[in-house]
């Protein structure tokens, strides 16, 4: 029979709901108000850069700054879309067909690393960089993936707040894109 005796979440440590993951795929730019920000231009086409596993840290893990460079680290409150079956060359009105749910996720940056090569992953997929979590919650759950309030803490200070209705290319759009030249799985 199965247990019905409830465990405190105090006492127990997530993990990253998807710990082993072929790839993520995370977007530079992509909120109209950091773009502005950033002083960038809204760019034509989705900016992707990749991340890697050793990067995931689960709910409350953690972040492990680099001892050199710990001025320079940076966090930005982002949407993780988990990828639930195979998508090559969807069509965006088909997109969240794929979805298998969604979860919070910290894209942590080291700005001079990350500035020292182009593509970025150097400042990016810094081990523990990536918190996600603590749950994958499905579509059904969720509601209007573009309609979500986002929010960043550091030792329960609120550094960072805003909306995925901010986001330059939605969740369908950005699968659709992807998937013409990489597939998702």
């Amino acid at each position: 029979a199965a247990s019905t005796a409830r465990v405190a979440r105090s006492t127990v440590r997530l993990l990253a709901p998807v710990p082993d993951p072929e790839k993520i795929i995370c977007l530079g730019l992509n909120y109209r108000d950091h773009a502005a920000e950033a002083h960038q231009d809204i760019p034509e086409n989705p900016m992707w850069f990749g991340k890697f596993a050793n990067s995931l840290a689960g709910d409350g893990a953690e972040v492990i700054l680099p001892a050199a460079h710990g001025a320079f680290v940076d966090y930005e409150a982002e949407l993780a879309v988990v990828i639930g079956r195979t998508a090559k060359e969807v069509d965006a009105a088909d997109a969240l067909s794929y979805v298998a749910g969604a979860m919070p996720f910290n894209d942590v940056s080291a700005r001079d690393l990350q500035l020292q090569n182009p593509l970025w992953t150097s400042g990016k997929a810094i081990d523990t960089f990536a918190p996600c979590g603590p749950a994958l919650v499905t579509l059904d759950e969720i509601g209007d993936l573009q309609d979500l309030a986002l929010r960043t803490r550091i030792n329960d200070e609120i550094v960072q707040e805003g909306t995925t209705a901010q986001m330059i290319f939605s969740v369908a759009d950005t699968i659709a894109w992807l998937s013409r030249t990489i597939t998702l799985v």
